[in-house]
């Protein structure tokens, strides 16, 4: 006769009680559930898997969330300590475990680690159960064709026109869970797990806030419904534009299914709502689509050995990339940006972008692995398949071919907040420069500087970088970059489809319109003499780190007659390009797969207000 049946309810992500499949197996006939999480020691080493102190914070807040809706029901969490493959031997001999339950896991390090412990499980004579509940489809899992410009899903949603409904909204008691030392499981402290520096973050963790935070992102219907991630304010800061429900999705604090279900009952109350992939149910399926695309696609999170991602000779200049990453490259916008990042842990998506490209093709061209690494860790929602196909997206690696849509780091930010309210908050060395200057502080006359309290180059630095002139260099590097993968047998193609897209000035209109302006230059003598100004500062920093000896002044009077690159920012106006994403094939007319429809439908709807089409994913939602 069989003994009871001792379960291991094993939480990874999926850290709540509703639409929790394993939760609701493991519970299933037991005698005893023991819920456990285990603290690895992988995710803390200092590798590109890197946690910074506000997304950890975040999980431990979560944990302690989970743990008080086990202890309302008659249960607890148990925190172990130490790799899965040493831990699970010892408790399944000394708990007597039969079955383990947990949640499917695609990322790499999940799939090496949860093989080992099926291996471990096989040998103590555990059954394992899994269930995927991390994403909305099961077809996650069908294989991905290839298209011109990377894979394609093609039926693998479109064979299904709805997500699977979400279970059972709360689990089920599990009071059986037996006692345990409860000091050596107990959630730590973040100082007790070894971070020196306090969180920052605003953003709670847990499903409760989870399930709290959708209620109120959802209770205005119509705007709900009129959703259009482009059409929103990335220097909103009082009250940000989106949901940020993306941390929650993350760490399965909030169910992705719950949520799809609850915004199918707001569209069925308004007709005529937005359509993906710029509505919020677009921004789940363009999560989907990078989780299919990243768990099919070897090295997908690097450029070397993928298949998707263009070959591109990067520059390797770490004072740079330091620059930017501590939020001192002389640009307000991506400075003020960057710090948001560092004390949120959280930024609006289209400020995403602006940082990934300043980072890359568009400034500094640095490789896109050194940001998603800084992104890794400083990013709460840093989700591993969202967070690299993004950064390959806006590096114009893969996914994205019109390197030459290039955001501005001084009139992007511009247009959305003119007067630099969102600077002075993150930046209040600049609160009191006047807002004709906010962006352009290097351009502020002196007596200015001096009274706003910020002389450049003592309180704030010189821009690393004459931006009018690098752009256009780094434009002519990706076009050679393109011309040599497509030599290589790769897609070199990086025209694209303008899409009568009239916000984005070429450098050959922008010459032509300063002439017609009687300004061959494009700029103000005054303007002109400080962009000078600030690009011989830029060049003699460049000088002294690769050594030159070229003459700063020299560099300055050639960017001084340079044509000014593409930076002018497009108009943030949506189109509703393509109906329901979820629709099947109709007539004998081919029909869009879901990777062609949102990625055109993302071009179409404006280059994604910058310049840059790219993908609203729900990391930034």
């Amino acid at each position: 006769m069989a003994g009871p049946k001792n379960s291991i309810l094993w939480f990874r992500k999926g850290l709540r009680l509703h639409d929790n499949p394993a939760l609701l197996e493991a519970c299933r006939g037991a005698a005893h559930v023991y819920p456990v999480f285990i603290l690895d020691p992988f995710f803390l080493q200092q590798s590109s898997y890197k946690v910074g102190v506000n997304r950890y914070n975040f999980l431990l807040e979560s944990l302690r969330d989970l743990d008080a809706s086990f202890r309302s029901r008659g249960s607890r969490l148990l925190v172990l300590r130490g790799k899965p493959e040493e831990v699970f031997p010892r408790v399944f001999r000394e708990w007597r475990i039969t079955q383990l339950c947990f949640e499917v896991d695609t990322e790499p390090y999940a799939r090496v680690r949860d093989a080992r412990i099926q291996g471990l499980a096989d040998e103590a004579g555990v059954a394992v159960w899994t269930a995927v509940s991390h994403t909305l489809y099961v077809g996650l899992f069908c294989s991905c064709t290839a298209g011109r410009h990377g894979p394609v899903l093609g039926g693998c949603w479109l064979w299904k026109e709805k997500a699977p409904a979400p279970g059972g909204r709360r689990g089920p008691a599990c009071e059986n869970a037996p006692s345990t030392d409860a000091a050596t499981t107990a959630v730590p402290t973040w100082q007790e797990v070894g971070f020196t520096e306090a969180p920052t973050t605003i953003f709670k963790g847990g499903e409760t806030e989870a399930l709290k935070r959708l209620s109120a992102s959802l209770a205005d219907s119509k705007w709900v419904a009129d959703f259009k991630k482009p059409d929103t304010d990335p220097a909103a800061f009082e009250r940000p534009a989106t949901t940020v429900l993306s941390p929650y999705v993350k760490f399965g604090c909030l169910s992705p299914r719950l949520f799809h279900a609850r915004l199918l009952e707001v569209y069925r109350r308004h007709r005529g709502h937005s359509q993906p992939p710029v509505s919020l149910r677009g921004q789940l399926l363009w999560r989907e689509f990078f989780y299919t695309v990243g768990a099919h696609t070897p090295n997908f999170h690097r450029m070397d050995g993928n298949p998707l991602c263009k070959q591109i000779d990067w520059d390797d200049d770490e004072e740079l990339l330091a620059a930017w990453r501590e939020a001192r490259t002389g640009f307000p916008w991506i400075d003020a940006i960057m710090t948001q990042l560092r004390q949120w842990g959280w930024m609006h998506h289209l400020a995403r972008h602006s940082v990934a490209c300043f980072l890359t093709r568009g400034d500094l061209y640095v490789s896109w692995e050194r940001g998603m690494q800084v992104f890794e860790e400083l990013l709460i929602d840093q989700d591993h398949y969202l967070n690299a196909a993004n950064w390959m997206w806006l590096s114009a690696s893969a996914f994205f071919s019109q390197y030459f849509r290039v955001y501005s780091p001084i009139s992007f930010g511009k247009k959305y907040d003119p007067e630099g309210k969102f600077i002075r908050k993150f930046l209040p060395v600049l609160k009191d420069m006047p807002s004709k200057y906010i962006y352009e502080p290097w351009t502020a006359p002196s007596e200015v500087q001096r009274r706003a309290g910020c002389v450049i180059g003592r309180d704030y630095p010189h821009p690393v970088v004459d931006h009018a002139l690098v752009s256009k260099q780094n434009i002519a590097r990706m076009a050679a970059a393109y011309r040599s993968n497509k030599a290589a047998g790769g897609d070199g193609d990086g025209d694209g489809d303008d899409n009568g897209d009239e916000g984005v000035v070429t450098a050959a209109k922008a010459k032509a319109k300063a002439k017609a302006k009687g300004n061959p230059g494009g700029k103000s003598p005054k303007k002109a003499a400080a962009t000078a100004t600030a690009t011989a500062a830029a060049a003699a920093a460049t000088a002294k780190r690769k050594g030159a000896k070229s003459s700063g002044a020299a560099t300055a009077g050639a960017a001084a007659t340079a044509t000014p690159t593409a930076t002018a920012t497009p108009t943030a106006t949506a189109t509703d390009a393509v109906k329901a994403v979820s629709s099947g094939p109709r007539g004998g007319k081919r029909q869009r797969t879901i990777s062609e429809t949102l990625t055109h439908a993302a071009t179409t709807a404006t280059a994604t207000a910058g310049g840059t089409a790219g993908p609203s994913s729900s990391k930034a939602t």
